[in-house]
């Protein structure tokens, strides 16, 4: 991940309802939730949440899938996971194959695993 990357992903995280709804995603695991119920959960009106939405999904931080006439989004784990990474690559002595633990605990590749469906 690049630096403008990352600093695309923190500021969608900046933001109130956007940060709501990104923790409210990653409890949500692999399989998400509708779009309009991420808006009914958190209080906000549809068109607004389709913006957060937007900004989380071009942040590399959520995956969205159709089902239907339905948009389902989930949490990216690969965009999560190099954002992280991004974090912690100069700890350690600029060796960050020593934070990979750190990672694997916070983030298991398995929650990616189980999100084969874009």
């Amino acid at each position: 991940m690049d630096e403008n990357t990352a600093i695309e992903a923190l500021g969608a995280l900046a933001q109130e309802t956007r940060l709501r709804t990104f923790r409210l995603l990653m409890a949500c695991g692999p399989e998400g939730l509708p779009a309009g119920e991420v808006a009914r959960r958190l209080g906000t009106p549809s068109n607004t949440m389709s913006t957060h939405l937007a900004i989380l999904t071009r942040a590399g931080l959520l995956r969205a899938r159709r089902e239907g006439r339905v948009v389902c989004y989930a949490v990216e784990i690969a965009g999560i996971r190099a954002l992280m990474g991004f974090l912690v690559e100069a700890c350690c002595g600029g060796q960050p194959a020593a934070c990979a633990p750190l990672l694997d605990t916070l983030l298991p590749l398995e929650c990616g695993a189980r999100e084969g469906r874009a």
